[in-house]
């Protein structure tokens, strides 16, 4: 009679690292669904609404709310001030400064935040947009963006997913 040695069953003590696993994959899946519900938040410039503040204006294709300063998306402006390459350019940056604060005073404006063209590794810093939030706002339900450009006051822009295109001259 053959004796056949009795071996012992392998049992598959891996138990706790897939329960983990599992529990890092819901909590990242939760902070994910999060920051998406987040970043689409409507904001509006009724001061008594949610506690927001008016937005304010700083240039035709920047505003500030709540302290955070968005570069609006889908266009661009004429810059003002010191950044402006000559006294046209500078003009233009007012009428478009002035329009876009006419538009935000009729009421009814609603900035959303956007994804900003980043590289990676540089979303929030001034390697990316200056520090600004992206954002897209939107006046009686009607972009912003499109209005000024179709005004004349500014130009459409669109950015890829990590970097803008060069930017045109406003001078002659």
């Amino acid at each position: 009679m053959t004796v056949i040695p009795f071996r012992r069953r392998r049992t598959f003590s891996g138990w706790p690292i897939i329960l983990a696993a599992l529990v890092a994959a819901a909590f990242a899946l939760g902070a994910v669904s999060a920051f998406l519900v987040w970043q689409n938040v409507p904001h509006s410039t009724a001061p008594n609404q949610g506690g927001s503040q008016a937005i304010q204006v700083i240039d035709g294709d920047t505003v500030r709310l709540d302290g955070i300063t968005y570069r609006l998306v889908g266009f661009n402006t004429p810059e003002k001030d010191d950044l402006a390459r000559c006294e046209d350019e500078r003009q233009r940056a007012d009428a478009a400064t002035r329009r876009l604060k006419a538009l935000i005073a009729t009421g009814d404006a609603r900035l959303n935040r956007v994804a900003c063209a980043c590289k990676p590794g540089h979303k929030g810093t001034k390697l990316c947009n200056y520090g600004r939030l992206c954002g897209v706002l939107s006046v009686g339900g009607r972009d912003v963006a499109q209005i000024m450009i179709s005004e004349g006051l500014a130009e459409r822009y669109v950015c890829g997913a990590t970097s803008c295109p060069p930017r045109r001259s406003w001078c002659g």
